[in-house]
């Protein structure tokens, strides 16, 4: 039985070990999925050498950047972004590790379930948070020509804090993306500190959270009438092209 997994820390939000339970079981599939909480990014050697039979994992939060000096090689678009969500383990005829590849399928899912939203026109976007998630996002964003700002606690070059959002910088820019943890469960009553009086009718606001399926993010973001997204939809397509990654020979 070949298994896979998720290492992060914590990992009591994800729906990553019942999405792929349900599709090994309905596809026949035998393999296993479990999760891995790893509370230092240091214990990622010991699990592989603890457990030899991993075939792949996802990487979540905070792990996506801390993972990489750990592999051997990265995909072209996981090296563009700086960020890893999926980890492909090469091994021999006699199922030693040869090397651990780094992937990124977080770009792709988002650019996909973002574009089934957008007008013909493309907006500009505020993408709130730096970390790995913030970074696939903005890949994306490039991908369908879309200008974007990056919002961060502690900004670097091109970026702007919070404190930097007024409401005519929401009034500009139509779409705002939440890629930080705030409002995931259990801390469901918080969410990014923007001015959600300014969201229109004419705003369309997504968030990588899925677990609580509304966060108070987009309630408020719902509340002013925009169009709101949660990203269930992205951890599905990202997981499946995981799938196809682990199960590719090239």
């Amino acid at each position: 039985m070949k298994l896979y997994g998720l290492i992060g820390f914590p990992l009591g939000h994800s729906f990553s070990a019942a999405f792929f339970e349900q599709k090994f079981g309905r596809e026949g599939i035998d393999a296993l999925y479990r999760n891995f909480e790893l509370s230092d990014i240091g214990q990622f050697t010991e699990l592989l050498a603890e457990i030899p039979d991993i075939e792949g994992l996802n990487v979540t939060i905070p792990y996506k950047q801390q993972i990489i000096p750990y592999l051997t090689s990265l995909s072209p678009q996981a090296r563009a972004i700086g960020a890893v969500n999926v980890v492909k383990v090469r091994k021999d005829a006699d199922g030693n590790v040869i090397g651990l590849e780094g992937h990124n399928t977080d770009c792709p899912a988002f650019a996909r379930t973002l574009a089934s939203l957008l007008p013909i026109d493309c907006p500009t976007a505020l993408v709130l948070g730096s970390g790995g998630a913030s970074k696939a996002v903005c890949v994306a964003l490039d991908s369908l020509g879309i200008k974007y700002t990056v919002v961060s606690r502690t900004p670097q070059s091109g970026q702007i804090s919070y404190n930097d959002i007024s409401q005519d910088v929401i009034i500009r820019n139509k779409v705002i993306i939440n890629t930080t943890p705030l409002g995931m469960h259990p801390k469901i009553d918080e969410c990014p500190d923007i001015p959600y009086d300014a969201i229109t009718v004419n705003h369309i606001c997504y968030d990588l959270v899925y677990n609580p399926e509304e966060t108070l993010f987009l309630k408020k973001a719902s509340e002013r009438g925009a169009r709101i997204c949660n990203g269930l939809n992205m951890l599905h397509l990202q997981a499946l092209l995981s799938w196809q990654i682990w199960n590719t020979e090239c």
